[in-house]
């Protein structure tokens, strides 16, 4: 058997096999296709990983490259959070959503919902969507 290393490790912490158990009973189909489609995903990180450590320069390392893509992920995350809050509080019509629904959504307190966000992400769901927000005739939040 191979030897296994720190990249087979990486795969399968990032690309867990799926297991039958967790497929409700008389969806085979749908656990046939999901294990396919995890084997490519696993296979093409596999080979991506492979392919960097050879060819990278210096001291790439493939669990600090890992830990700082799931870094980025997280703080994409984090902005489509805060862009999806200002779309809710600043451009839904004729009411925003409650700043107490967003907050559940969110995992955030009101207050940290309230100020989650700022102009420039107002802004930019404005360029993306390509409408105004609606007009606040008050500031209390509700």
């Amino acid at each position: 058997m191979a030897r296994r290393d720190m990249i087979d490790d990486l795969v399968d912490i990032r690309h867990p096999l799926p297991r039958a158990e967790e497929m409700p009973e008389g969806d085979e189909d749908v656990y046939t296709d999901w294990s396919h489609e995890v084997a490519r995903e696993r296979d093409t990180y596999e080979r991506d990983l492979r392919m960097r450590e050879e060819h990278e320069e210096g001291d790439w390392d493939p669990l600090l490259a890992e830990i700082h893509t799931a870094r980025q992920e997280m703080r994409a995350a984090e902005e489509r959070m805060r862009m999806l809050v200002a779309f809710g509080r600043e451009f839904i019509k004729p009411q925003p959503y409650q700043l107490k629904q967003l907050a559940e959504a969110t995992g955030m307190s009101i207050s940290g919902t309230r100020s989650s966000y700022t102009v420039d992400e107002v802004a930019a769901v404005a360029r993306r969507i390509g409408r105004q927000p609606r007009f606040r005739t008050d500031d209390t939040g509700e």
